[in-house]
């Protein structure tokens, strides 16, 4: 049975210890974070709008929204939405978590290619995700190596996603940590704690995407 064999157990099991490193580290910083005031006025949406206007993003609207780091950026509403504590709050982590999605904003007002990039992969990743094991399922079931093969081409396009996502990341954290080190010390070293532990989740994300691709398509070659 394709999800009782050795390899697919262990990239499970290494996905679930991942996560839970990751997920355990990035609650750590960001609560050790939590507990520092920031050196600089305001917010974490004051922070973030200073960082906009100062980067020619000053058409970007900041928005409050509900749940714990939720925050994202919106290409489509041109929106800096943040969580009620990065929002509000004037800590080291809610600055430094306002300031990477500022990043974003920041990317997609300059053009960024790979930020575009990954704006225009999102409505093929949508359909694709939702697909893609259907259509694996029905080609076990059925024996039809053409499903197979579609299977493992829809879930590429994911893995893509998140190989283009990462660059990104890791890109809108450098500019939030360069622009906190232009006006405060302190809070470009909480930053960059912070950022780190949640740049390694989207490393982790990769990693696994690129495993599980690995295992169907060899599962596929072994069924040709």
């Amino acid at each position: 049975m394709l999800y009782y064999d050795l390899p697919y157990l262990l990239i499970a099991l290494l996905s679930m210890v991942l996560g839970a490193l990751t997920q355990g580290y990035i609650n750590s910083a960001y609560r050790k974070w939590s507990q520092v005031p920031t050196s600089l006025a305001g917010s974490g949406a004051d922070v973030a709008r200073r960082m906009l206007d100062s980067n020619g993003a000053s058409e970007v609207g900041i928005a409050r929204i509900g749940g714990h780091l939720t925050d994202n950026y919106d290409p489509r509403s041109n929106m800096l939405n943040l969580s009620t504590d990065n929002y509000g709050r004037g800590t080291v982590a809610s600055v430094a978590v306002a300031c990477h999605e500022a990043g974003h904003a920041i990317q997609n007002a300059s053009g960024y290619s790979l930020m575009r990039l990954r704006t225009a992969l999102v409505p093929a990743v949508t359909f694709t995700s939702r697909t893609w094991g259907l259509l694996f399922i029905a080609g076990i079931m059925f024996n039809i190596m053409g499903l197979l093969k579609l299977a493992i081409a829809f879930f590429a396009v994911s893995v893509l996603f998140h190989l283009v996502t990462l660059p990104v990341e890791i890109d809108a954290s450098r500019r939030a940590v360069q622009y906190l080190g232009t006006v405060s010390d302190v809070d470009q070293a909480g930053a960059k704690e912070v950022l780190t532990a949640a740049a390694l989740t989207y490393v982790a994300a990769a990693l696994i995407s690129v495993l599980q691709l690995m295992y169907y398509m060899s599962r596929t070659r072994s069924r040709d």
